[in-house]
């Protein structure tokens, strides 16, 4: 089997969008893909995925693959579907696009993030969040993503005694990367004090603990990795994807601190792809939850387990530390919309593995790593990423 590369990147601004619609916004991310990208044209595609997690709900327009085909010219052979994987969705069709090149069903895939957020009611949104989970058994009794993760972190607490100063120091970087991102939500600084400040939301969760509802789109060019050259002077090569998923109620995750399909995807990832935790340089992480990145620096083996507080509180987790993680600011602060999420994530490592990531650039940035979540903790994609030499 062969592998796959990545030639193209493009991002929308993330943020309330108000000045387009989810074909726009999805326009502006493929346009810059192809920007980027050498001598593709939108005829070139053979296969075009689109995550999308509730386009029904929040912009009331289903069949969003073809529709999207449509608006950017772009007719492709082997053809176009939408994928659904609530926050997950953008690392899941990240991984079919993989898989499509690696077994030769194609040699150049487009792979688009997009949801628009912000256009709909509050309620809807928050309804639409909601039935993420089990509707009939969890989310209707108040088992929602903040409640769920506020266990979490209380049990996290308990176990291994993380403070809230570690939750907050985790906001508080995030939004210091994010400053350094033109394509972010939130563009500024915030410091300890705004943050134990800022309202309670699910204790002990507070509002800047939480990532944002947001509108906005990513989009990434996959090709056969044997032809990467023709089309990049810098290819990144994708050297693993993995995906683990146990189910979708919080009754099959048995440890709230340890969550074990992440651990089962990352170490399938870190096998396939040959190497270490301690390999990797750059990393974006699914920090839905601050108290979810803490968790995920132990559960990818960049600490021990409940060192996790301790590690962002170090600045191990900083540009600069041992592994910088979130230096696009993150779901937290550069925004989350959910079907871009996954795929932007690979955005800014590419960005980073050429050394095209400006003020918030990793020195010598090597091997980066994408975790995309969906659900509550239930289901895990993994990826690694490698300079092409």
């Amino acid at each position: 089997m062969g592998k796959s590369a990545v030639v193209g990147v493009g991002l929308s601004k993330f943020g309330k969008r108000e000045d387009a619609s989810l074909r726009e916004l999805a326009a502006e991310a493929v346009y810059e893909s192809f920007q980027d990208a050498r001598d593709i044209e939108p005829g070139d595609v053979e296969a075009v995925i689109v995550a999308s997690s509730q386009p029904e709900r929040l912009v009331v327009q289903s069949h969003v693959a073809p529709l999207i085909c449509e608006y950017l010219g772009v007719k492709p052979s082997k053809g176009a579907f939408r994928v659904e994987s609530a926050c997950s969705s953008g690392g899941v069709a990240l991984r079919m696009a993989d898989i499509m090149i690696r077994s030769g069903e194609a040699s150049k895939v487009l792979v688009v993030g997009v949801e628009k957020m912000t256009e709909a009611p509050r309620s809807e949104v928050m309804t639409t969040l909601s039935i993420v989970g089990d509707k009939d058994w969890e989310s209707i009794h108040g088992i929602t993503a903040p409640a769920g993760f506020a266990l979490a972190a209380q049990r996290h607490m308990l176990e291994y005694g993380t403070k809230e100063e570690h939750l907050g120091l985790v906001a508080v970087k995030n939004h210091a990367n994010a400053e350094l991102n033109p394509k972010a939500m939130f563009r500024r600084r915030i410091t300890l004090n705004e943050y134990k400040d800022s309202p309670p939301i699910a204790k002990p969760l507070k509002l800047l603990d939480c990532s944002p509802i947001c509108d906005g789109a990513s989009c990434v060019i996959l090709t056969d990795a044997e032809d990467a050259r023709k089309y990049n002077d810098t290819p990144v090569v994708v050297k693993s994807i993995t995906q683990t998923t146990i189910g979708n109620s919080s009754t099959t995750v048995d440890d709230l601190t340890t969550w074990k399909p992440l651990v089962e995807a990352a170490s399938r990832a870190y096998s396939l792809a040959g190497i270490s935790p301690k390999q990797v340089d750059v990393a974006e992480v699914h920090d839905c939850f601050t108290i979810a990145e803490i968790i995920e620096y132990e559960d990818l083996g960049f600490c021990g387990k409940g060192y996790g507080g301790r590690f962002v509180e170090e600045g191990q987790s900083a540009i600069g530390g041992e592994v910088a993680v979130n230096t696009s600011g993150g779901l937290k602060a550069k925004g989350h919309p959910i079907g871009a999420t996954g795929i932007a994530q690979v955005v800014e490592i590419t960005l980073q593995l050429r050394g095209e990531a400006g003020k918030r650039q990793v020195s010598g940035a090597d091997i980066g790593l994408t975790h995309n979540l969906g659900g509550f903790a239930v289901n895990h994609v993994v990826g690694i990423y490698g300079r092409m030499t």
